[in-house]
């Protein structure tokens, strides 16, 4: 993945900001995330994907707030 986002990125176009830059980031994350249709997701794109796996088992997109707890090794 991050070569894929390298390669229609950073090694395509110059930018002269890193607004510019991170804006195009987002745009192509959000274009391949709804548009790219993987082999390894059995032909889905990732949001599908998502979507199909939250069906399935919602439990584990349920936050854990002890988890976002400062700790002893944070």
């Amino acid at each position: 993945m991050n070569r894929t986002i390298k390669e229609a990125t950073v090694q395509r176009y110059h930018y002269d900001t890193n607004e510019q830059l991170r804006r195009h980031l987002d745009d192509f994350v959000a274009a391949y995330n709804f548009g790219r249709r993987l082999k390894t997701l059995r032909g889905l794109n990732p949001y599908e994907f998502i979507c199909k796996q939250w069906t399935i088992e919602p439990e584990r997109f349920i936050l854990n707030t002890v988890h976002q707890m400062p700790g002893l090794n944070t």
